[in-house]
């Protein structure tokens, strides 16, 4: 007699490569101006901070933060650790 252990769909979902996720878009971006953009590291003089470009130009700052150092702000960024700006 066999017996087979069903498998969840959270279990599954472990398995995925992380490249067929979604990408996290711009709150703002999508509010705002319409348009469903990837959020990523920015930089302005303030510092590096979370946000969305539209044909290489700067479209919205969505972090509330700045971080002075580009990889601070990519691991706030994977990790989610960030607050987000609800107004521009």
């Amino acid at each position: 007699m066999s017996y087979q252990t069903p498998v969840s769909t959270a279990t599954v979902n472990l398995f995925l490569d992380a490249a067929s996720q979604p990408k996290p878009v711009g709150f703002l971006a999508l509010k705002y101006c319409g348009k469903n953009l990837p959020l990523q590291v920015l930089q302005s003089t303030r510092g590096f901070y979370i946000g969305t470009t539209d044909e290489g130009l700067p479209c919205s700052r969505e972090s509330v933060q700045y971080w002075t150092k580009r990889e601070d702000a990519a691991s706030a960024l994977e990790s989610g650790m960030w607050t987000q700006m609800m107004a521009p």
